[in-house]
């Protein structure tokens, strides 16, 4: 319960929601918004709540005009379990919501019309955050889904192609039921957003999820996965191979044979702290 207010301090309102705060006073949509933002406020505290359960950093809870979004200072070394169980602590609040609602509303303690729009509302935040599309819950599972298999910037890449599918099928479902819908083309836009700065971002987000890997806490992975390279492979194409969830022995080789082997760490190090960047992986074995 201490951990849950303490989110309070992280909560953040977009300048532009007054602004519709205020137009909705205006237009006797009040109530209406305020439905809309509890449940969002609510579907994010579920991510916080699960992310400040297993000790993540929590950056922020925003609260946008058209949505919300829960900002974490995690970089994609987490346990794989943990991150699925923070993403689906968001579409959880919706179910127990709608069964909160419906008790209330058969004690009459809930009239009927914001009944209404309160299951409508959670369903419609519930199942458009369940779409396959970065940087929404769908999304966040497909890339999760993507890393059992791949290693993080081809699992990332392979995220962001889905995500681009997905919203065109999206569009055209929107083009043929409702297109003249002006609040769903203001979500539609700022997705593509986000996906172009997403892939815009992608070598930044790459070279985060390393930083994050050699200077971030030593957790101990349960599971290695070696990784057998050639040894004139370059430094940067091996840290390419790298996968979530995994550690990894480097077993370096030479016509066919095993030459030596490396550390994980000792890559990074070589990396970020020696600055060798343009390397063979051949060549570390004789600095280490």
């Amino acid at each position: 319960m201490i951990k849950l207010a303490g989110l309070i301090k992280y909560i953040h309102i977009h300048p532009l929601l007054w602004v519709v705060i205020g137009l909705a006073i205006m237009t006797a949509h009040f109530i209406e918004l305020s439905l809309f933002l509890f449940i969002i406020l609510v579907h994010e505290l579920g991510h916080a709540g699960a992310a400040s359960f297993f000790s993540w950093r929590i950056k922020r809870i925003a609260l946008l005009p058209f949505g919300g979004v829960a900002e974490m200072e995690e970089h994609g070394n987490r346990p794989l379990k943990e991150e699925m169980i923070v993403i689906l602590a968001g579409p959880f609040q919706h179910l127990w919501m709608m069964g909160m609602g419906y008790i209330l509303f058969q004690f009459s303690l809930l009239p009927d019309m914001i009944y209404q729009h309160f299951i409508q509302f959670n369903l419609m935040v519930l199942l458009f955050n369940l779409l396959p599309i970065w940087p929404l819950d769908g999304g966040k599972l497909i890339f999760l889904w993507l890393s059992l298999y791949h290693p993080f910037p081809d699992a990332h890449r392979k995220c962001l192609l889905f995500s681009v599918g997905s919203i065109a099928v999206f569009i055209m479902i929107t083009l043929f039921i409702s297109p003249f819908n002006l609040n769903i083309w203001v979500v539609v836009s700022f997705l593509l957003f986000a996906l172009y700065h997403e892939w815009k971002q992608g070598r930044y987000v790459f070279i985060r999820f390393l930083l994050e890997r050699y200077y971030g806490k030593n957790r101990a992975f349960r599971t290695l996965k070696p990784l057998v390279v050639k040894e004139e492979e370059m430094v940067i194409h091996v840290l390419e191979k790298f996968q979530r969830g995994y550690k990894h022995p480097i077993i370096i080789e030479k016509d066919g044979q095993e030459k030596g082997s490396l550390d994980e760490n000792e890559l990074l190090h070589a990396y970020f702290a020696e600055k060798i960047v343009t390397a063979r992986i051949g060549d570390l074995l004789y600095v280490y």
